[in-house]
């Protein structure tokens, strides 16, 4: 399949689902089913018409305001619609037509999903974390299979458990690792090594720096002091990214800083 065709498809499939991730984001946090009711304002419990439940142009086409009662839409749902398709579409050119795409793109709208939740209520949902485990072992062993990678799937069974022992040590520490950030750690483990111990590195600890940044900025701005809860699943998750993106590259710069100057 040419790449364009591929893109094409897998963004507008990030479309579709980062839709649905919408539903997931609100609902799953408040225990609600995801499936009844259907898609319906929260303000006046309206149903949302077939029309206006169209990714990012429907909210465009509502100017950002319910179609019966006025009230505000979040800016949220299309920023989530528009960034699971290109989440996505980043993803596809990473991997292209691979046996390792669709779980990879799984991870996506996992990620999605986890970090917007994380920034609403500081909870990762064990309903979408746990499942996850398996979802990944299923998802990966066809590449297992087809392209005869046990060893990439032992390192990232590996890899799994030295990220849980990690944080579950930090989790220990007063004021440490929230369980949830413990829980998710393996999974990003298990893809992460799929890739390579490189990856292992590089997402770790970009999401220790990424955290650490943006904490050290909230703190600066005095928008948040060290008392403050402040998600980490969001970096944890971004840090991995971009260790899926380019681990590589970032490794062979790192490794170039501590090699003798000729």
């Amino acid at each position: 399949m040419p790449q364009p065709v591929l893109l094409s498809i897998v963004g507008l499939l990030g479309l579709a689902v980062g839709s649905f991730l919408n539903v997931v984001i609100h609902r799953v946090p408040r225990g609600e089913s995801l499936i009844r009711p259907g898609s319906h304002c929260p303000h006046c419990s309206a149903m949302v018409r077939h029309r206006h439940n169209v990714p990012v142009l429907g909210w465009l086409l509502l100017r950002g305001r319910c179609a019966d009662c006025q009230a505000p839409i979040s800016a949220r749902y299309p920023l989530v619609e528009a960034g699971t398709a290109a989440l996505f579409v980043a993803v596809a050119a990473r991997f292209g037509w691979s046996w390792e795409l669709p779980a990879y793109l799984y991870l996506a709208a996992v990620a999605v999903a986890l970090a917007a939740i994380d920034l609403d209520v500081l909870r990762l949902p064990d309903q979408i974390v746990l499942p996850s485990y398996g979802v990944a072992l299923v998802l990966l062993a066809p590449a297992m299979i087809a392209e005869h990678s046990w060893t990439a799937g032992l390192r990232g069974l590996v890899a799994a458990l030295v990220l849980y022992a990690f944080y579950r040590l930090l989790a220990a520490i007063p004021r440490g690792m929230g369980f949830g950030d413990v829980k998710l750690a393996p999974l990003l483990g298990f893809y992460l090594g799929w890739l390579g111990w490189s990856s292992v590195a590089v997402g770790a600890f970009a999401g220790f720096l990424l955290g650490g940044i943006v904490g050290a900025a909230l703190m600066v701005t005095r928008l948040a002091n060290r008392k403050t809860r402040i998600p980490f699943g969001p970096y944890m998750l971004a840090g991995a990214f971009l260790a899926v993106f380019a681990a590589a590259p970032i490794a062979h710069w790192y490794t170039s800083l501590l090699s003798p100057v000729a």
